[in-house]
């Protein structure tokens, strides 16, 4: 940073905007006084506050005072120094704060509604397509189609989120949501799973904001707590998908009673369609929260180049080495990687595809009740991923994904051997769910985001994190398809089998290439 005798520097938002107007500042700190000898004027202790409303006099003021004078500032010794664009310097200037909390939980919800449209209808999709005539490969394709339709605006919603900006962008979004739970609620009138499939694949589209929501989390947070809030927003999304099952259980319960469901025309209201309207209701209220609290902001492209530092330099030398297949050190890690999130994606979409069906053929289980075991599983796996932070400290990246699959392996492993019927005990349905949707794949699939995104590291994220959702998208087509036929052709012993075999090529990859993955994120 320059020093303050430079006529250039950037404006002190540790100071009023007016110095002969209201001791109002930009920033005010608890429990501590701000020392200009800090970074960005944070002094060594206390907490910073933000104001919204006098940033934006900021920005205003900075217009004014930097017109004519370009991105960039002068050279200072030896290196160029980058003024920030007045619409992100709410992002920049923070120190321990989030620029904008309101709008973080508005994309909080999004991504709680995105999930919650796969999650919330969870308990009652098999039965929905045993009711409409379909079998366990239409139930693949109807899993399949939602991240069909993901993987297919995910691209499309990212330049939106660049051109127009995150409020239209998200305000989209959800819509698209609400038409697919209007379809979705008229599957029963339809009774075709090809209009299932299709309803399931709008759902998907209406769901494909992730990057974007990533992208806002990245553009209002400080760099130094960025992964707390990547990882509250990741247990938003894994909440949507294991823990709202829960609600949809309810609802199959409740309806399932006779004399408990409407059907007046068009709108029939039972144990298939309430979650749908409860989503449609929920969508609503999304977008009413987007036009009344959300502060829209462009999403901005950051172009700043930093000088390497000698340990980044070997690194990047040890990343380019040609291994023995004929490609890169640093593209081998990064396919491992991708090959990482398609089995760990790929091993919960089976069980996503098939738990409901298997609790009922092998262990009797109604559906409400098989979706409330993986809802309160779902809600274990949640507190593990907010205790991401502190496992973090103890065991590296490499260590809890081999540890994540390890348990992931167990899991599927508990189901082998069960004959079919109601006889087998429900503990080792327990248990498997337990391990896999509270343990296994929460603490294993977030270390695999976090190893990629560290090899990565100075390198432009945004692309490449682009190819790991699609990764994992297809991960989520692929296997509910493959699970699908494999049990109409021969058996649900043999995806289990399969996925065995998956986990354990993984973990055998991850214990080899440990020293390798290492020396890249050292």
């Amino acid at each position: 940073m320059m020093d303050g005798s430079s006529s250039t520097s950037p404006p002190d938002l540790l100071s009023s905007p007016n110095a002969s107007g209201p001791a109002t500042g930009y920033v005010h700190m608890e429990d501590g006084q701000a020392n200009t000898n800090h970074v960005g004027g944070i002094g060594s202790s206390g907490l910073v506050h933000f104001d919204s409303i006098a940033l934006d006099k900021a920005r205003a003021d900075d217009r004014h005072r930097f017109d004519g004078m370009g991105a960039a500032g002068g050279d200072r010794d030896g290196e160029q120094q980058t003024y920030a664009d007045p619409s992100i310097l709410s992002s920049v200037l923070t120190a321990d704060c989030i620029s904008d909390p309101v709008g973080f939980y508005v994309v909080c919800f999004v991504v709680l509604i995105g999930d919650m449209s796969r999650g919330c209808m969870f308990p009652t999709l098999w039965p929905l397509v045993e009711s409409i005539g379909g079998n366990s490969v239409t139930l693949g394709y109807a899993v399949a189609a939602f991240s069909f339709g993901r993987i297919l605006i995910s691209p499309v919603f990212g330049s939106w989120s660049h051109r127009h900006g995150y409020s239209r962008t998200l305000a989209a979004s959800v819509s698209i949501i609400f038409v697919g739970t209007l379809l979705y609620a008229q599957v029963v009138n339809v009774g075709r799973p090809e209009f299932l499939i299709l309803a399931q694949m709008v759902l998907g589209v209406g769901s494909g904001t992730l990057g974007v929501t990533r992208g806002f989390v990245a553009d209002v947070t400080p760099v130094r707590n960025r992964t707390t809030y990547m990882a509250w927003l990741t247990a938003v999304q894994y909440a949507g998908f294991t823990v709202t099952p829960l609600i949809g259980a309810g609802f199959y319960r409740f309806f399932s009673q006779e004399g408990r469901g409407i059907n007046a025309g068009l709108f029939v209201l039972n144990e298939y369609t309430a979650p749908a309207y409860f989503m449609g209701l929920l969508c609503i209220v999304n977008l009413a929260l987007i036009a009344a609290f959300f502060r829209d902001r462009t999403r901005v492209r950051n172009n700043s180049v930093k000088r390497k530092s000698k340990k980044q330099q070997s690194i990047d030398d040890f990343a380019m080495r040609t291994t023995a297949i004929g490609i890169t050190v640093y593209d081998a890690c990064i396919l491992g990687c991708l090959l990482l999130n398609v089995s760990t994606k790929g091993s919960i979409a089976s069980f996503e595809t098939l738990g409901i069906a298997f609790a009922g053929s092998h262990f009797g289980m109604e559906s409400s009740v098989a979706g409330s075991i993986v809802g309160i599983c779902g809600t274990i796996g949640v507190v593990a991923l907010l205790s991401m932070g502190g496992l973090a400290k103890i065991m590296t990246d490499i260590q809890m994904i081999v540890g994540g699959m390890i348990v992931m392996f167990i899991s599927v492993a508990c189901l082998l051997g069960l004959e079919e019927g109601g006889d087998n005990p429900t503990w080792r349905y327990w248990l498997a769910m337990i391990l896999l949707y509270s343990i296994g794949y929460p603490i294993g699939h977030t270390a695999v985001i976090g190893l990629f995104s560290k090899i990565v590291g100075r390198r432009p994220q945004g692309t490449l994190l682009g190819w790991f959702a699609s990764a994992g998208s297809a991960a989520r087509i692929i296997f509910p398809l493959m699970a699908g036929y494999v049990t109409q052709l021969a058996s649900i012993h043999l995806v289990f089998i399969i996925l065995c075999v998956v986990l354990c090529l993984s973990i055998l990859f991850t214990m080899l290439a440990r020293e390798t993955l290492g020396n890249l994120i050292r």
